[in-house]
C-alpha cells in the first residue's frame, strides 16, 4: 500500500511538472555568471537570490488557445519577485483567455544592469524562435510586468535593441521586440522625484553615472517602435508614484504610440488582483477588453 501511494505521489508530481513545465533560459550558461551566490531563496510566494533564470509555461485553459502569448515579469523592486501575486495569478487569469502566459524568473540585484534586460529580451526572442512549438503567432507576445517587473517590460519596449541586451548567442539574431506591453503600476523614470530609489538602486547601484540613469528613465526611450501599451496606477500607490505611468503615456503619445491608461482611485502598490478595492477591482475586465479591442484574444 505504501509503494502505491509513493507512486500515486511521484505521478501527481510528474503531471504537474508536466502541466508547467520549467524552461531554462539560458541553456549554453548563463551570461556573466557567478560562483558562491548560494541556494535560490523562496517565502512566502516571493523568490529572490536568482542565478538561474527560467520560464514557467502555463497553458491556455480552455479548448481553443487564441494564438497570443504574454511573458510575465513579477515585481519586486528588482531585489525580490512576487511570483505568486504578480506572476502566477496573472497567469491563470490570462490562461483562462487562451493566452499563453510564460512566468519570467530573471536575475536582479545581484547581478544589476543589464543581466535583467538581458533576461528578458532572450525571453521574447526563444519564444519567438519556438513560437510554432508552443502554438502560438510569433506575431503576437506582448510583456506583462509590475512595479519593478513593469520596469523591465516598459525595457524590452523600448531598448530592445540595446547592444547590451544581446550577448552573442545566435538567438540575437531573432526579434527581441514585443508586439504589445501590459504594465501594473509600473517602475518608469530613474530620475526624482518620481523614481522608486530601492528600484534605481538595486539595478543601478548607489552612484550610477548620469549617462545610465537617463537611459534607465524608460520615458526618456520612447519612440515610434514602441509596442502598443496598457498603463494601470492607482492614486493610492505610495511606493511608485502614479507619474510614473502619466510620465510613459505622454512619452507614447508623443511618438503617437496607442497607448491606453487607467489611473484609479483605490488600491495600494503591489495590489494584484484584489477584491474589495471599488473600481480598481476591475482592471482585469479592463485589460481583457483592451486585449480584445486590439484582435488578441480572437484566434486568426
Amino acid at each position: 500500500m505504501k509503494k502505491l501511494i509513493l507512486a500515486t505521489m511521484i505521478s501527481c508530481i510528474a503531471a504537474l511538472a508536466s502541466a508547467n513545465p520549467v524552461i531554462a533560459l539560458w541553456p549554453e550558461g548563463v551570461p556573466g555568471a557567478r560562483a558562491g551566490m548560494g541556494a535560490e531563496q523562496l517565502q512566502e510566494g516571493r523568490i529572490s537570490n536568482v542565478s538561474e533564470p527560467t520560464l514557467t509555461l502555463v497553458g491556455p485553459a480552455v479548448d481553443r488557445p487564441n494564438g497570443t502569448a504574454v511573458i510575465i515579469c513579477p515585481g519586486g523592486g528588482y531585489v525580490r519577485l512576487s511570483a505568486d501575486r504578480e506572476g502566477t495569478q496573472y497567469a491563470n487569469w490570462l490562461s483562462g483567455l487562451g493566452v499563453t502566459t510564460f512566468v519570467l524568473k530573471y536575475r536582479m540585484q545581484e547581478f544589476g544592469h543589464p543581466a535583467p534586460l538581458q533576461d528578458v529580451l532572450r525571453a521574447v526572442r526563444m519564444v519567438r524562435a519556438r513560437a510554432k512549438e508552443f502554438g502560438i503567432d510569433p506575431a503576437r507576445i506582448g510583456v506583462m510586468g509590475s512595479s519593478a517587473g513593469g520596469h523591465l517590460a516598459a525595457s524590452a519596449g523600448t531598448l530592445f535593441d540595446l547592444p547590451a541586451g544581446r550577448t552573442g548567442a545566435a538567438l540575437d539574431g531573432t526579434s527581441g521586440r514585443p508586439d504589445f506591453l501590459m504594465l501594473m503600476y509600473p517602475v518608469i523614470t530613474m530620475e526624482p522625484p518620481a523614481a522608486h530609489m530601492g528600484s534605481r538602486q538595486a539595478l543601478l547601484g548607489k552612484s550610477p553615472p548620469a549617462d545610465l540613469v537617463k537611459l534607465m528613465s524608460l520615458e526618456k526611450q520612447v519612440t515610434a517602435a514602441t509596442p502598443p501599451t496598457l498603463l494601470i496606477h492607482t492614486q493610492e500607490d505610495q511606493s511608485v508614484p502614479v507619474e510614473n505611468s502619466i510620465l510613459f503615456y505622454q512619452a507614447l503619445t508623443k511618438a503617437r504610440v496607442p497607448a491606453e491608461m487607467y489611473l484609479l482611485e483605490r488600491g495600494g502598490h503591489g495590489m494584484g488582483m484584489r477584491d474589495g478595492l471599488g473600481t480598481s477591482s476591475d482592471w482585469p475586465r479592463r485589460a481583457e477588453e483592451w486585449l480584445r479591442a486590439r484582435g488578441l484574444l480572437t484566434k486568426k
